[in-house]
């Protein structure tokens, strides 16, 4: 029996092992190991649990999976979300991976691996027995941050789906930011809000029984880790390597862990957004 538990775990080991090999990781990255920069202040993405400020999220699970495929270090560094972009080109870190949407303006400058996908959804209180699908908000007041595309989105959807119908358009109020939307939510000066698919599972689990989720999110768009143009060989190794973990389930395991399993995409794309 002993004999037997050995052969399964050295054959284990000889398949992960392998699997590795067959992804050609560059000879600097293998020496140094991968350095992420990263800015903590977006949960449930990028965080620090306040028990312990340690780095946690999405991207610091997918981030340290994606490492462990890579049979590589990662060396999480902070930086302001605005000087990321900056920081890839100047090589001072090797790969963005902080909440950061791929767009056609970042792809002059560097190239994206997109793994994960969100975009705008309506929710309002779960108090709100009239309200429980965002057909319902058609002639309501909604809000959202001003600083986003959301408010646009959201009178093309209302458009489409409240005007096409010959219901009134929804009423759109830009905010000062998401917690904003949600105060005046709160407040009962909203009937809805509307933010990211990927940070309302979050907010909700924080204020359990305050909001409810109104249908899906209403269009989306790519997350991508940020690479520099010619960081050819490495962009294939990190792409193969989330691939591998699309196929063997551990990629749905840590969106699952986070209540992001509709986030999730079936393969990892480069430049889509």
């Amino acid at each position: 029996m002993k004999k037997l538990l050995l052969s399964a775990i050295s054959a284990a080991l000889l398949l992960q092992s392998s699997a590795r090999a067959e992804i050609a990781v560059p000879a600097a990255i293998k020496e140094k190991g991968l350095t992420v920069a990263i800015m903590p202040n977006y949960p449930p993405m990028d965080f620090k649990d306040p028990a312990t400020n340690q780095l946690t999220g999405v991207d610091y699970d997918l981030g340290q999976a994606i490492g462990a495929k890579l049979g590589v270090k990662v060396n999480w560094q902070e930086i302001a979300f605005e000087q990321m972009v900056n920081a890839v080109v100047t090589k001072r870190v090797d790969l963005v991976m902080s909440g950061m949407t791929d767009t056609k303006e970042r792809q002059k400058v560097v190239n994206f691996i997109d793994y994960f996908k969100t975009g705008p959804q309506f929710y309002t209180l779960a108090a709100r027995g009239d309200i429980n699908s965002a057909t319902d908000l058609c002639g309501k007041k909604v809000g959202t941050s001003r600083r986003t595309t959301f408010p646009q989105e959201i009178a093309n959807w209302s458009k489409q789906h409240c005007e096409a119908a010959g219901k009134p358009a929804i009423v759109v109020v830009g905010a000062e930011g998401t917690a904003d939307a949600r105060t005046q939510l709160r407040q009962r000066r909203l009937d809805g809000a509307v933010q990211g698919s990927e940070t309302l599972p979050y907010i909700m689990n924080l204020e359990k029984g305050n909001f409810k989720p109104l249908d899906k999110a209403f269009s989306f768009q790519y997350t991508g880790m940020a690479l520099g143009k010619e960081a050819t060989e490495l962009t294939t190794a990190i792409q193969a390597a989330i691939n591998a973990m699309i196929a063997d389930g551990s990629y749905q395991k840590i969106l699952s862990k986070w209540g992001l399993s509709d986030n999730g995409i079936p393969e990892a794309t480069v430049n889509q957004g």
